[in-house]
């Protein structure tokens, strides 16, 4: 029989492990705090487009600095920005601005990476292998440096503190945004500041779990708390603790099973939602 001690400790030995597990906590915080207003509004659609959108951005990041975030951060901020932009000018659903914007962006990323030219551009200024797509598409969280931790860190206090300011607005802009805007609340502007918080947890979280799959992390922990609790804020902490669960969790199994991080997240997330959901029908049932 395994020691318990000797599977939990053994992972932590490693510096690259224990830097994938401080990511790892950062998601499982942010992605269902942010996401909690993402699922109240109806928006998963839009996580899932910006995720896809930030491509190009990672592209020109790690070839100016080796570090995709570098750029990722202000072109997610951007993205979200113009998606929104776009919609209003238009006139158009947002639905269809954001499919659009999310095509776009992420053909042009996918073109961009595989090109001969960003290869051996790549290749001349790093002196290393060009990135390779699918670990973009679904994480690398054991290759995070130690400078990326840092930026990590940062980008989530700054989520944080825009959520302490704005978390009132948010609420009354999601629940009432015709009430939120009779009683003076900038509602387009609060729109806007959901949409680059939104941005920066989608990068931060696209270092673990991976572009396909940061979708899994936003939403299934946040929808988990809606069952779970009653009222807005007891779902934003019950998804976190789930969010943190399903991120920990997945790191080990990954490490233990060798298989990718990302994707056991996701499913430790999602196994996670179908019990809670389960136990939430047979409860019903019994009651009835």
């Amino acid at each position: 029989m395994p020691d318990i001690a000797e599977l939990f400790f053994a992972p932590l030995r490693y510096d690259f492990m224990q830097r994938a597990l401080i990511v790892s906590i950062l998601v499982g915080v942010m992605c269902p705090v942010i996401g909690a207003y993402v699922v109240a509004r109806g928006r998963a659609f839009m996580g899932d487009a910006l995720a896809h959108s930030v491509l190009p951005g990672m592209g020109v990041g790690l070839l100016a600095t080796g570090t995709a975030l570098i750029a990722a951060v202000p072109t997610g901020v951007a993205i979200a920005l113009l998606m929104g932009f776009i919609s209003r000018r238009t006139g158009s659903s947002e639905d269809t601005s954001i499919g659009i914007v999310f095509a776009g962006m992420f053909a042009l990323g996918l073109v961009m990476l595989s090109s001969p030219f960003y290869i051996n551009t790549f290749l001349e200024l790093r002196n290393t292998q060009a990135p390779n797509i699918e670990d973009l598409l679904i994480g690398e969280i054991l290759g995070v440096s130690e400078g990326e931790v840092y930026l990590s860190l940062g980008l989530a206090v700054l989520v944080i503190a825009g959520l302490y300011v704005f978390h009132r607005h948010l609420v009354y802009t999601t629940f009432d945004p015709v009430g939120a805007e009779v009683v003076g609340i900038k509602v387009r502007f609060i729109e806007y500041v959901l949409l680059a918080l939104l941005a920066l947890v989608i990068v931060i979280s696209i270092q673990a779990a991976g572009i396909v799959l940061v979708m899994a992390m936003l939403i299934t922990p946040a929808a988990t708390g809606f069952l779970l609790a009653r009222r807005f804020v007891g779902v934003m902490l019950v998804g976190a603790l789930i969010g943190v669960l399903s991120a920990i969790v997945g790191m080990y199994l990954s490490f233990h099973a060798n298989m990718p991080t990302g994707p056991i997240m996701a499913l430790v997330a999602t196994a996670i939602f179908g019990l809670t959901a389960a136990k939430g029908e047979w409860t019903k049932r019994s009651a009835d």
